[in-house]
């Protein structure tokens, strides 16, 4: 929900001001639990809050106990983590905050409520507090009747998420910028935490997109699946693995939800224990000697990955040789029969062969049937369009060589011609721009057009 798009109003209203307006319920700030003695309002790179907040007094047995219970959970994440400063931790804290200038709201969710803000040095970041007006507060407060307690509670979450992302470094996971603790006037504690800003993921848009667009996001996503399943602070289940938990980054995907992640196994006493459930499948898994269902959040992950990612991207508009190895990994994932480590190397190996262009048929040799034009192009507009193509106005497509392109125009009915421009996908690949016709034709020294002898017949070059 980070990087969520969109928003309104707000502009020209400090950060800080944004969030804690009345008016606008649901950037409503609400109090926390307040800081030790001793502690500033001011967040230091690296600091991360104690997790014994002590409990209001006068809470509902109930309330008390699930406070207890997050208590817990914070101090085994800190104790897993090894304590003190993570590595790399961020240095923004609530001086940057009050400067910054909020730009509006992107989202809310059962826990949280995001915004964007403009930062006072440049660039820009993702406002992330507790949602005071959101479903997870309002469901504690009809049970307890204790709103303050519930908005502590529901604080245990984001402490939870700061924590995870200050601990786990990895391209695939958003970064945390920095964090504000303020207590300043107030009794209790506000939390924002200050993240690395993307875009929503759209999964009908990426459905558009050229195969290898679509490849590079569930390769992403393996990755971090991998590094998940052996992070520092153990094997980590992403609970609420769904596409709306993640964003887009320069292209790049990331998860941007971290407060459900979980870093403990489903503990056991038999095998029976261990049932991994879905709606439309089930897994027995081993209780091992330890008492814990031996890999479930790593399976956990990687069924959700397959189906929610892999079925969808991987298998539609792929190069046919390349087919039969995206089916194995489909089926292989959808069972269970593949690890994260097994489904990474079948990955790494669709992609050396993708990139090497291994994967190419043995074909006749087609570009002896054109003519090459060096220092030449054609002229923008003569393009007709494809799909799915890496531009909405012609037939730009990623190629392997002069010799694919060939190929690739020789099977399309209005292609006389192509160029191989400049611009590269992020496997090093070139894109070709394929065209109707070849007649306008302007200098452009690091080009070269290739035409259809048949096409050129009768013409003069």
């Amino acid at each position: 929900m980070a990087g969520a798009g969109g928003g309104r109003g707000g502009a020209g209203l400090s950060a800080a001001a944004l969030l804690a307006l009345p008016a606008l319920a649901l950037l409503a700030l609400p109090a926390l639990p307040v800081l030790p003695p001793g502690r500033g309002a001011e967040a230091q790179p690296g600091f991360s809050p104690p997790p014994g907040f002590s409990p209001p007094l006068l809470l509902p047995p109930g309330l008390r106990e699930e406070l207890r219970q997050r208590r817990r959970d914070l101090r085994r994440l800190e104790a897993a983590a090894g304590g003190g400063e993570a590595a790399g931790a961020a240095g923004l804290g609530c001086g940057d905050l009050s400067r910054a200038t909020a730009v509006g709201v992107l989202g809310w969710g059962f826990t949280k409520v995001v915004a964007r803000a403009a930062l006072a040095g440049g660039g820009s970041v993702a406002l992330k507090s507790v949602h005071g007006a959101g479903r997870e507060v309002r469901r504690c407060v009809q049970r307890y009747g204790a709103p303050a307690g519930c908005r502590r509670l529901a604080a245990y979450k984001l402490l939870k998420e700061v924590t995870l992302l200050q601990r786990l470094q990895h391209p695939g996971i958003v970064k945390l910028h920095g964090q504000c603790y303020d207590n300043s006037g107030d009794a209790e504690l506000r939390v924002t935490a200050m993240l690395e800003l993307g875009s929503p993921l759209e999964m009908i848009q990426l459905l558009q997109t050229p195969w290898e667009e679509r490849f590079k996001i569930c390769l992403s996503l393996v990755k971090l699946l991998f590094y998940l399943a052996h992070s520092p602070l153990g094997s980590i289940a992403l609970l609420d693995f769904q596409p709306r938990q993640f964003v887009m980054v320069d292209g790049n995907l990331k998860v941007t939800d971290m407060d459900d992640a979980s870093t403990e196994e489903l503990s056991c006493k038999e095998d029976n224990d261990c049932t991994l459930d879905f709606p439309t499948k089930s897994f027995p898994l081993k209780c091992s000697v330890a008492g814990k269902c031996e890999g479930i959040n790593e399976k956990k992950n990687l069924f959700n990955a397959y189906r929610y990612f892999f079925t969808y991207l991987l298998p539609h508009s792929a190069p046919p040789t390349l087919r039969p190895l995206l089916s194995d990994i489909l089926n292989a994932t959808g069972d269970l029969r593949y690890g994260i480590n097994e489904t990474l190397r079948a990955f790494e190996k669709v992609l050396h062969l993708y990139k090497s262009g291994l994967y190419l048929q043995k074909r006749p040799l087609l570009l002896k049937d054109y003519i090459s034009l060096k220092g030449f192009r054609t002229v923008e507009g003569e393009g007709y369009k494809c799909w799915p193509s890496y531009s909405h106005l012609g037939c730009l497509l990623s190629i392997h060589s002069a010799e694919e392109a060939a190929a690739i125009c020789n099977s399309q009915l209005h292609c006389q011609s192509f160029i191989v421009t400049q611009h590269r996908t992020w496997t090093g690949r070139p894109l070709a721009s394929f065209q109707s016709s070849w007649t306008d034709l302007i200098p452009d020294t690091n080009a070269v057009v290739y035409i259809k002898r048949s096409a050129s017949s009768g013409e003069r070059l």
